[in-house]
């Protein structure tokens, strides 16, 4: 991948963000494609990174979230910028054009952003054949899953994507949780989840071939739920050994502290306002489900010191969006130092031993003494 002089890279990002953001991403996507955003100076792993999960040694716990790569794209691109891991989607089995337009929005002062986009995707014809191109490089790429908003049986839409590109992803996604498909989070009910992972679960058993574990599933749930609607997930994840859950998606809540003008749009807030509510459900349900399930921590981390305490809360891996689009791809590197840093402090030498030590009754000192 091409270099670029830093000087004409901060031009170049100072330049995106006077652009609406929809298209500011836009031509992020044809740049990387193209191999003309820069890539940071390679750097070897810290092998106290690294962490064995699902069966599958990633280099460090840092992920590119689902929503930055809808279509598959870029995912190659991505992780040669320092991503442990790239999850790209969330993919629909047919074509969608989403929400109308404007549906991002950037909160400037909050390092925020609101989305409504709706799952725009171009369907499961265009993401597959280009999953099944790069299947057997180099790296580990999931695939994040939802349904049409016009579907007439969601469950299916979703069995329907499993099926499609069963063999083509290292993990999926299951995403019941964007708070911009109406109904979608009802998915999340007790009887609804239930019905849904009894069919996956089965359909994974039936497509799976050969010796070796069959490809994991792995449930994106919202911050937003209560206890009791936490207390459900985890029975029922547990009942049907999924293999993990990623914590969380985006929060139609936590408005009150918000500073930007655009704080009165509809949609999903991510980014920093969002880390103490989903760090939060992270620990509660690391506690609920006894360490047993392996968690992804989602949601706010604008630092190493964010990555760490998610970790520190239950998270053996951890992903991001937002800092990506307000810094640029340095972060990566930037927060894989501080991380290391933060784990030499305490006296842990590996990145597995971290996971989970604060989420007894440690947490909420945790959370005022890192997160500020």
């Amino acid at each position: 991948m091409a270099q670029m002089p830093d000087r004409l890279y901060r031009l170049g990002r100072f330049a995106l963000t006077r652009l609406p953001p929809e298209f500011a991403h836009r031509l992020t996507i044809r740049a990387l494609a193209r191999g003309i955003v820069p890539a940071p100076a390679p750097e070897a792993e810290a092998a106290d990174l690294g962490i064995t999960l699902f069966g599958y040694a990633f280099p460090n716990p840092f992920g590119l979230a689902a929503g930055f790569d809808k279509n598959a794209e870029v995912p190659d691109e991505m992780l040669k910028l320092g991503f442990g891991f790239v999850e790209v989607g969330t993919v629909t089995p047919r074509p969608q054009a989403g929400n109308p337009r404007p549906r991002v929005f950037r909160l400037k002062e909050d390092r925020a952003i609101i989305n409504r986009l709706g799952f725009p995707s171009e369907g499961l014809v265009a993401v597959k054949p280009r999953l099944e191109r790069r299947w057997g490089g180099s790296g580990i790429v999931g695939a994040n899953i939802g349904a049409n908003k016009d579907s007439y049986d969601r469950l299916m839409d979703y069995d329907i994507c499993l099926r499609t590109l069963y063999g083509y992803a290292d993990y999926f996604a299951i995403n019941v949780s964007s708070p911009n498909t109406p109904g979608l989070r009802g998915l999340q009910g007790k009887r609804e989840l239930d019905d849904l992972l009894s069919m996956l679960v089965a359909t994974r058993t039936e497509l799976h071939r050969g010796a070796g574990r069959p490809t994991p599933l792995l449930l994106k749930i919202a911050p937003d739920l209560g206890q009791p609607g936490l207390e459900d997930v985890a029975a029922v994840v547990e009942a049907h050994r999924l293999d993990g859950v990623i914590v969380s998606n985006t929060t139609i809540e936590e408005r009150g502290d918000l500073r930007s003008a655009n704080r009165v749009q509809a949609g999903g807030l991510s980014g920093p306002p969002l880390f103490r509510r989903s760090t939060q459900m992270l620990a509660e349900l690391y506690r609920l489900t006894g360490g047993r399930v392996p968690l992804i921590g989602v949601g706010g981390i604008s630092s190493g010191r964010e990555a760490y305490l998610k970790i520190r809360m239950g998270a053996s891996l951890v992903q991001l969006y937002t800092a990506l689009v307000y810094r640029g791809p340095e972060v990566i590197g930037i927060f894989k130092r501080e991380l290391v840093t933060y784990l030499k402090a305490d006296g842990f030498t590996r990145l597995a031993e971290a996971v989970g030590t604060g989420a007894d009754g440690t947490h909420k000192a945790l959370l005022r003494s890192l997160a500020g």
